[in-house]
């Protein structure tokens, strides 16, 4: 019979409690702690000790409160000395951010992504944004490493893109790269740009509270984030929320994927841009133009914004019968998508959904806006150190 834990595990168990809820919740009282960790005054005590020794909290006195007695002292991430770096490759463009413990974006670089880039010349590009961001990274700081957000299949355990139809990649070991670009010994992890903007989103956006959460991302393609009962849902191998190549028109255009008719071909942005007379264009900004030309009524915008709204709340049903979401995010173009044509979504969701599958559900956008990917691939570069705080070096 296997022994229970010890008391060393215990302690290093509720060490990662500790800092995991001041990393989500920020600046905490310990009388809060006490009291939503459930232990006592002199444990909390000698846990934020041992966080403080190891610099990863700071201790201060509370605000006069005007109650007799001493205030209790706060407890704070120490977000400007200890950090992650995150990376977003996009269809469109390829971002980079520093992120301190606690969540908060202390620096951030951009740039275009021409289409057609491959692996090889991404890395280099990113590994020079965190040359030009380390400069300005105070001395003493602790780099606990990098998650990188990736719009395409990734593999749970290295990091190697399966595919990623829309940029091009097929079998890129992206993770192994660019640990040996940034040669700086500290993991690499990789998700799927909608997986890691879900799990951001609920632990500090739109979906606090809910755990039941479906976050639909969207660009060239479409892919989803999904929560249920509290964790994410990446399947077997880390490929789950493929939602984008649920095939829905069997009758429809050809895929990327290989397939026909999948949803993505229905409401992603060469859908749009074709339904609206504007096959030619291409990007972010011209899915923008047709939304605005319809606002202003262009008879053409308004049709295609209407057909894409429809099939976008068709797969939408589809996966609240599934799932039974408390909540649906739409991130990335399903944003401006989705806002544009919430009359249709939300008409075709209540009459193909299971009424009490639908009668719960919210629809929102990102509280985190675009900076869901970027802070979702910093929490997965933040989890070995949240796991185990005096083990993750």
């Amino acid at each position: 019979m296997r022994a229970g834990p010890s008391q060393e595990e215990i302690r290093r168990q509720n060490l990662g409690a500790l800092l995991r809820y001041v990393h989500v919740h920020g600046a905490t009282s310990r009388a809060e702690l006490t009291t939503t960790l459930g232990l006592n005054r002199s444990t909390i005590g000698a846990l934020t000790a041992d966080l403080t020794t190891a610099g990863l909290v700071s201790e201060s006195s509370a605000r006069e409160t005007g109650r007799a007695g001493r205030p209790s002292l706060v407890v704070r991430p120490e977000s400007e000395r200890v950090y992650a770096y995150a990376y977003s490759i996009e269809v469109d463009r390829l971002r980079a951010a520093r992120v301190g413990l606690g969540g908060a974006v202390l620096d951030r670089r951009e740039t275009d992504r021409p289409r057609g880039l491959t692996a090889e010349e991404t890395v280099p590009l990113l590994a020079d944004f965190v040359r030009q961001m380390h400069g300005n990274v105070p001395a003493g700081s602790v780099y606990v490493g990098a998650g990188v957000a990736v719009c395409g299949m990734v593999r749970r355990d290295d990091g190697l893109i399966r595919l990623a139809p829309h940029t091009g990649w097929i079998d890129e070991p992206l993770g192994r790269a660019l640990s040996r670009e940034l040669a700086c010994g500290a993991p690499v992890s990789i998700g799927n740009v909608a997986d890691v903007a879900a799990f951001a989103e609920h632990a500090r956006g739109a979906a606090v509270g809910c755990d039941n959460v479906i976050y639909l991302y969207g660009d060239v393609g479409v892919g989803a984030g999904i929560i249920a009962g509290g964790r994410r849902v990446t399947g077997h191998g880390g490929y789950g929320g493929e939602v984008g190549h649920m095939v829905v028109n069997p009758a429809g255009r050809p895929c990327g994927c290989g397939s026909r008719g999948c949803w993505e071909t229905e409401i992603g942005e060469y859908a749009l841009l074709t339904a609206a007379g504007r096959d030619t264009a291409r990007g972010y900004d011209a899915l923008l133009t047709v939304i605005d030309a319809a606002d202003r009524g262009d008879a053409r915008a308004q049709a295609a914004v209407r057909q894409v709204g429809d099939w976008l709340g068709f797969g939408v049903a589809n996966l609240v019968n599934i799932f039974n979401p408390e909540m649906v995010i739409f991130g990335g173009s399903m944003r401006d998508v989705y806002l544009a044509s919430a009359a249709q979504v939300r008409s075709r969701l209540n009459s193909n959904a299971l009424p009490a599958c639908r009668e719960h559900v919210r629809l929102r956008t990102p509280k985190l806006g675009e900076d869901a990917a970027l802070i979702g691939a910093a929490e997965l570069a933040f989890e070995r150190l949240l796991a185990d705080p005096l083990d993750a070096g």
